[in-house]
């Protein structure tokens, strides 16, 4: 056998071994196995894994925007007219949120931690002074008292008296920083001293600056990567206390800064918010690509603030019979010291139009209005969001306050915020980096067949090129006279003459 033929050989052997091995790697996904199982190790929220560091202090920055609902034709509501408001905004901050006093708990599987929230005002993303731009709005104090008295006929009648006497009316124009910030409101300021869990301060962020919402405990995803950033307690409950059912009070879910790695498109991801005390969920919605990373939208859906019809899950919602609100909308008195508070998304963007019809202004849009988190499926890092909510009173008749009757009941909005985050440019080159790996390592038995079909082409040509020369060989090995003289002559080389005998002999 020929060097030639032993190289055919054993580029065919290799090639053979090539698409064996690669096509039974890739059957059986031994590398993306490999791959993903030290994904789940790697992503953990424990001391010196990937993801520890950026979870406690997350490098990309946050922003919330706050936009304000300026009542424009307020006399003419007062009389029962449709209420017109424009949207007044943004007023933007900086919002830094590193978690504090991170603690390993229950022999590290768990970590527990604070999260203060500092704002710091970013004049050139907003439009104007908030210090000097007044928004005329409700009085959302007046209308917490209001309530807070409705069920007795006399303590009602005094306390009209006494707003009257003090020039308190149902609504009140204030500057924006008294508005988010907190200002001494002249109804809470009289009756604080006879009421110790009343603050005569008032504000829609009051306290909410460089302060947190109580200590969390998440686990570390150690144990069952699916577990990681899944909050199990919030100040020391493990069930909420405000809603009616055990569904309703269940914590379910993230914080919404972290979620398990390899994340699938028909999972629903969970999320506790102590803002709305209770957990929403996303579902998938479509693929999008942020700043080159790829990522899964996921956004909640109309099911979320539906009603009690739409979804039925949603009727431990209610605070009571009468006062469970349409579809859209979550009343969150229970944990608002019992303020006429209502959550929606901006514009009631997914409620019952009949909210928006009612407000002359609203006009939902959900490329403007719509919650969403953009996750990267292989590692569960968010690469964007946006969460928004709209912050509403609702406004009614009040038995023993005058001023309302004329009145109709309505969803009145106040201010929507806008929390966003987008990744950095830092992150951005350091999670390329880990996709590129685990793309290298998941598609290496691709790689492997890749090869294996080069080496195939390369078999087969050298097959056909042996082939030809085969052929070429026997074509000049077979026998051809050169010329006719040939023929004649002697094939045993120079041509010898014998004597005959009889002229020897003579």
């Amino acid at each position: 056998m020929t060097r030639r033929s032993c190289a055919i050989y054993g580029v065919g052997i290799v090639c053979a071994h090539l698409l064996i091995i690669g096509i039974g790697l890739v059957v059986a996904q031994v590398f993306r196995t490999l791959i993903h199982n030290r994904l789940k190790k790697e992503i953990t929220l424990t001391e010196g894994s990937r993801v520890f560091e950026t979870w406690k202090n997350p490098p990309p920055p946050v922003f919330m925007e706050y936009f304000f609902f300026n009542v424009t034709n307020l006399d003419e509501f007062l009389q029962g007219a449709k209420p017109v408001v424009s949207q007044v905004g943004p007023y933007t901050y900086r919002e830094y949120r590193p978690k504090v006093n991170v603690t390993m708990v229950e022999n590290g599987s768990k970590v527990s931690a604070y999260n203060p929230k500092t704002f710091v005002f970013s004049r050139e993303r907003s439009v104007g002074d908030p210090a000097v731009d007044a928004i005329t709005t409700v009085n959302i104090p007046a209308w917490a008292v209001m309530n807070k008295l409705k069920v007795s006929f006399w303590k009602s009648s005094m306390m009209s008296i006494w707003m009257n006497s003090m020039g308190v009316g149902l609504f009140t124009t204030r500057t924006v920083d008294e508005l988010l910030w907190g200002y001494e409101d002249p109804l809470l300021a009289r009756i604080a001293p006879s009421y110790p869990d009343v603050e005569k301060i008032f504000g829609l962020m009051y306290k909410k600056n460089e302060s947190n919402d109580g200590e969390f405990v998440y686990h570390t995803g150690e144990q069952n990567y699916m577990d990681y950033g899944r909050v199990d307690t919030w100040r020391g409950q493990s069930q909420l206390s405000f809603w009616n059912s055990n569904q309703s009070n269940s914590i379910n879910g993230t914080d919404g800064s972290a979620f398990h790695p390899l994340l699938s498109k028909n999972e629903r991801l969970y999320v506790f918010t102590s803002d709305l005390c209770r957990s929403i969920f996303l579902e998938f919605e479509k693929d999008v690509v942020v700043k080159g990373i790829p990522a899964y939208r996921f956004t909640p859906p109309r099911d979320v603030f539906a009603s009690k019809e739409e979804n039925p899950a949603n009727e431990g919602f209610c605070v009571s019979p009468k006062e469970c609100l349409g579809t859209g909308l979550l009343k969150v008195s229970p944990c608002r010291k019992g303020a006429p508070v209502v959550a929606s998304f901006p514009h009631f963007h997914l409620a019952d139009p009949k909210y928006v019809n009612a407000i002359e202004g609203m006009k939902p849009q959900r490329e403007h209005h719509q919650t969403f988190l953009d996750l990267n499926p292989t590692t569960g890092m968010p690469v964007r969001a946006n969460k928004r909510a709209q912050i509403n009173i609702l406004i009614t008749k009040i038995s023993g306050f005058p001023k309302t009757n004329s009145l109709n009941d309505t969803i009145f909005p106040v201010m929507f915020l806008n929390e966003s985050v987008v990744i950095d440019d830092a992150s951005v080159v350091r999670l390329q980096k880990l996709l590129l790996i685990v793309t290298l390592v998941s598609n290496s038995p691709l790689i492997i067949v890749g090869l294996g079909a080069i080496m195939l082409v390369v078999f087969i040509i050298l097959l056909v090129r042996a082939r030809r020369q085969k052929t070429t060989t026997e074509n000049d090995t077979s026998y051809a006279p050169v010329s006719d003289k040939e023929k004649d002559e002697a094939q045993n080389g120079t041509y010898i003459g014998l004597t005959p005998t009889s002229d020897m002999q003579s």
